[in-house]
């Protein structure tokens, strides 16, 4: 599952910059009037000037110099910077708008930094009450709650924020765009949360800046869970083109399975085999068997030996058995014996075996495929007990054994097999023309001899 929002110490780290960044900018943007001038004038500042008095100024520079000590060697002395926050914040009522602001944007730095995101939460809150508050501390506001929410998991409410920033600001935000892509998305609200997602990728293609992968995954995630895969290709296409990592690939194939295409699926597992990016064994298996099934079967089986060389496809008896298969389907006998034999060394119970008998049989070596499959019948838990001493009577008769071959073909008589009594018809006649055969050559030879 792609990880959708940062991290709490990321996004404060990040709302804690935002902050700083314009206070700094809002602390010396203005002028600031003298102690001594505030003393003189008759009325106190009007709570919407936009000045820092020379008392608040150097509050606010002792603070500022608490929490971000200009020595490096300095560590932030928070403790003392929340007492003198707190003595300035006695006088919140007899302080401006913008003094209001810059106090409690100076708080918020403070709970981020501590750790005390319900307070700094509130505090961002209290910030947007302020009647006068300048939009841009207003944005900047909404924006660090919208991503704060996100960090404590409170979906909704960042995008109650992220849309407040929106409906205030005169221009579009690509990273509002993706909290509400990301919130909307923590809410399983796929359909709302896509076209913020697009939105942000073309804001972000328009700046001439490069997409990170995870924004293409998101994307991709959700019209899975929607079931939109014909978009899900699209985007994993791109993916391929953009970064052609392994799991893009495999994703591709994925797709098109789901897409019924199983052609396009095949061609996608091959190529991700060809790249050498297959890492377990499920995917060697499902490109052989697949190869296999769309009658390929030397290729499947090449794919699967590959596995095996190197050590990602376990050596089983049911892996050797499937490679065994791929070979036999391709008629490839010679080729299919080596690994039958491994096969039937880690053979529990005789399928193996009666395998390997088979394999022995087509190679024209009866001696052994009848060894094999005597073997096989002994070892038991075979399928069709009555095939396999049908198909041994078969490699005896080929041996000219046919008293032992109709042994057999009896006990498959027994076992129900259908052709059995036919075959023991075949044999009896096999056995007379041997024997017409063996009388003759006998006959030549004391012929020759007197």
């Amino acid at each position: 599952m792609i990880s959708v929002h940062k991290t709490k110490r990321l996004t404060r780290d990040i709302v804690s910059a935002l902050t700083m960044a314009g206070l700094l900018v809002a602390g010396t943007a203005y002028s600031v009037n003298t102690f001594a001038a505030e003393e003189q004038r008759a009325p106190p500042p009007t709570r919407s000037s936009d000045v820092l008095t020379e008392r608040v100024f150097k509050a606010i520079s002792e603070i500022q110099e608490l929490m971000s000590p200009e020595d490096e060697g300095v560590e932030p002395d928070y403790e003392r910077a929340k007492v003198q926050l707190d003595e300035l914040n006695e006088r919140y009522d007899r302080l401006n708008d913008f003094e209001k602001s810059t106090l409690l944007n100076f708080y918020t730095n403070y709970y981020l930094n501590t750790e005390q995101i319900d307070m700094a939460l509130q505090t961002f809150e209290k910030i947007l009450t302020i009647e006068e508050l300048r939009v841009e501390s207003r944005l900047r506001a909404l924006m660090a709650l919208g991503q704060l929410y996100m960090g404590e998991e409170r979906y909704q409410e960042a995008i109650d924020s992220f849309i407040k920033w929106r409906e205030i600001s005169e221009e579009e935000n690509e990273n509002v765009y993706l909290g509400l892509a990301n919130s909307y998305y923590n809410l399983a609200r796929y359909n709302d949360a896509i076209p913020f997602l697009i939105d942000h990728m073309e804001m972000v293609q328009a700046s001439g800046k490069s997409l990170a992968k995870n924004i293409y995954g998101l994307l991709n995630l959700m019209y899975i869970e929607l079931e939109d895969y014909v978009s899900a290709e699209r985007v994993t296409k791109q993916m391929v083109v953009l970064f052609d990592e392994p799991s893009d690939w495999r994703n591709l194939s994925a797709i098109y399975g789901y897409l019924d295409d199983d052609k396009k699926r095949i061609e996608t597992l091959s190529v991700t085999f060809a790249k050498g990016y297959m890492e377990n064994e499920s995917e060697f298996l499902n490109l052989g068997q697949s190869l296999a099934g769309a009658e390929a079967p030397y290729q499947g089986a090449k794919v699967l030996e590959r596995g095996f060389e190197l050590g990602i496809v376990e050596e089983t008896e049911q892996n050797y058995q499937r490679l065994v298969q791929m070979y036999m389907l391709a008629a490839e006998y010679e080729m299919a014996l080596e690994p039958a034999l491994k096969a039937a060394e880690l053979a529990e119970n005789g399928d193996a075996y009666d395998q390997l008998g088979y394999i022995y049989y087509m190679l024209h070596d009866y001696k052994n495929a009848a060894d094999s499959i005597a073997k096989a019948i002994e070892r038991g838990g075979l399928e069709n007990l009555g095939d396999a001493q049908l198909f041994l009577a078969r490699s005896l008769v080929e041996l000219d054994q046919f008293d032992e071959a109709a042994a057999a073909a009896r006990r498959a008589q027994d076992l129900g097999e259908n052709s059995a009594r036919s075959f023991l018809n075949y044999i009896e006649g096999s056995k007379a023309r041997f024997e017409n055969l063996k009388q003759r050559k006998e006959d030549a030879i004391d012929f020759y001899r007197s």
